[in-house]
């Protein structure tokens, strides 16, 4: 689920600021792996973009699960925690990840960034809080 809307927020987002074709949108994910080659490639790179996107919104879900426990934070608020979630998703991926990746160097404005930002906390780091807390 955290997959579907987080790209879709990713499109809606893409396509608002006069984007026109989203294929590159998977073509930049897997960029990270393929490096410039994934921009010169047809449907079998964007098939691998989204494979490698639902795979790390998968491994976000999975690393929440595991860790929420052990951390001890039931009795934090769940808003709380889906906001934090969202911005160390934000900080670990745009500091972390991408850096050590093969994508494309560019940089963002600061509207970009507190986009990306809104994205994963709405997206991302709300919904894994909130239904891990209502199932518990």
């Amino acid at each position: 689920m955290v997959g579907t809307l987080d790209i879709t927020a990713a499109i809606i987002n893409f396509l608002a600021q006069g984007g026109e074709d989203i294929s590159r949108i998977f073509k930049f994910i897997a960029s990270g792996i393929f490096g410039q080659m994934a921009f010169e490639k047809g449907n079998s790179i964007i098939l691998m973009g989204l494979l490698f996107h639902y795979l790390i919104a998968f491994l976000w879900t999975a690393l929440f699960f595991y860790g929420y426990n052990r951390l001890k934070l039931r009795k934090v608020n769940a808003y709380i925690i889906g906001l934090l979630y969202g911005l160390i998703i934000w900080c670990v991926m745009n500091l972390l990840v991408l850096p050590l990746s093969n994508t494309p160097k560019h940089t963002q404005d600061l509207s970009q960034i507190l986009m990306g930002m809104l994205i994963l906390i709405l997206c991302v780091g709300l919904p894994i809080s909130i239904i891990y807390k209502r199932d518990k």
